[in-house]
């Protein structure tokens, strides 16, 4: 088990082009002279395999609406599916006094407001995340290829975590706008009972107080937890899958059935999700506080919680953003296998990088 783990731990998902190239020189060399290399089964970073028949063609306005609807079910389904959790996670960074872990946070919910009190903001949890799904995976296929064409094929490859980086933070910068008022309405009335118990209720009482403002004053620290969230869910992800292909799964992906590559999709995204909780989570303890109290700033919120303060719920978050994660990737690729959209292997290194490095003959 621990050799198929080592050459994971040594794959690091930000590894430096030079370096990298170093390594798969080597390993190209070693090669016999004699030996004859299989035809390559994995090609550039927007290719799609010929053998399978599409719906539709790579990057055309087809592929990036399924994308998107792709998207909506992945985010809106399991961000809603976790609503308990999520609303005794926000509990506990807003009010640690009272609610101390998530086990005591459940027992005093459950108390004082009853089963259906765990449910409280599932309404703008659905709605929000299902637009930020949308913009975030639809927008993340739109800016891959952009970026992708404008570096060309073999800068592409050769900096493709930073194109992964690159992709996924443009497009979380506009899936955070359309998720901001529904997340200042959900932490409403998650976090502050009495408030409000619907959606319906929140929303014009949030305007009544403070107009629009209400509903987007949280945007800024919603930048500051999903963009980086986002770019460790998306660039991790992609090399974790890279990785697992190529030191773990024991045969080439394009003898895999449907099934095992939804496998790999699926731990690859438990993996990236673990550390998206990580990086995230103080940002999301700033959010939490900022949207339950009127006229504070995220910089007074961030002063006053302090570095103990901001990391308050994290055990709650890794369970939810590991799990969460993991089945947001299992759906959206199960929606790409429906659909038969083009779903391009790891990327390899093109013939005409190895020919100008010596690689090949």
């Amino acid at each position: 088990m621990f050799s198929s783990v080592a050459p994971l731990v040594r794959l690091n998902p930000f590894h430096v082009p030079h370096l990298q190239l170093q390594q798969e020189g080597i390993s190209l060399r070693k090669r016999p002279a004699d030996s004859v290399e299989p035809p390559c089964t994995r090609r550039s970073l927007a290719a799609a395999s010929v053998n399978e028949e599409y719906s539709c063609e790579y990057g055309s306005l087809k592929f990036y609406a399924l994308c998107g609807f792709g998207g909506v079910l992945s985010c809106g389904l399991t961000h809603t599916a976790v609503v308990p959790l999520d609303l005794v996670k926000c509990r506990i960074q807003v009010d640690p006094q009272k609610y101390k872990s998530i086990f005591n946070g459940f027992s005093v919910t459950l108390k004082e407001d009853g089963v259906r009190g765990l449910a409280k903001g599932w309404a703008p949890t659905f709605i929000g995340y299902s637009m930020q799904g949308l913009c975030k995976f639809g927008f993340y296929e739109v800016f891959k290829v952009l970026y992708g064409n404008m570096l060309g094929e073999e800068n592409a490859y050769l900096w493709r975590t930073s194109l992964y980086l690159a992709a996924s933070a443009s497009a979380e910068f506009f899936a955070d706008i359309a998720l901001a008022p529904m997340e200042a309405a959900k932490v409403r009335i998650q976090t502050q009972p009495g408030y409000a118990n619907t959606l319906r209720q929140a929303a014009p009482k949030m305007f009544a107080e403070e107009g629009i403002w209400a509903f987007y004053k949280g945007v800024a620290p919603l930048w500051m937890r999903q963009i980086p969230y986002t770019m460790m869910k998306f660039a991790c992800f992609e090399r974790t899958v890279e990785a697992l292909y190529k030191y773990v799964v024991p045969k080439p992906r394009s003898e895999c059935s449907k099934g095992e590559q939804l496998v790999v999709t699926f731990v690859a995204g438990y993996i990236a999700g673990v550390f998206c909780a990580i990086v995230s989570h103080p940002a999301d303890s700033v959010v939490s506080v900022l949207n339950k109290e009127k006229g504070s700033s995220a910089l007074e919120v961030l002063k006053r919680l302090g570095l103990k303060g901001v990391w308050k719920g994290l055990f709650a978050r890794i369970i939810m953003i590991g799990t969460l994660t993991a089945l947001q990737w299992f759906i959206y690729d199960s929606v790409k296998v429906y659909f038969r959209l083009p779903r391009p292997p790891p990327p390899e290194m093109p013939e005409s990088l190895k020919k100008k490095l010596g690689l090949t003959e």
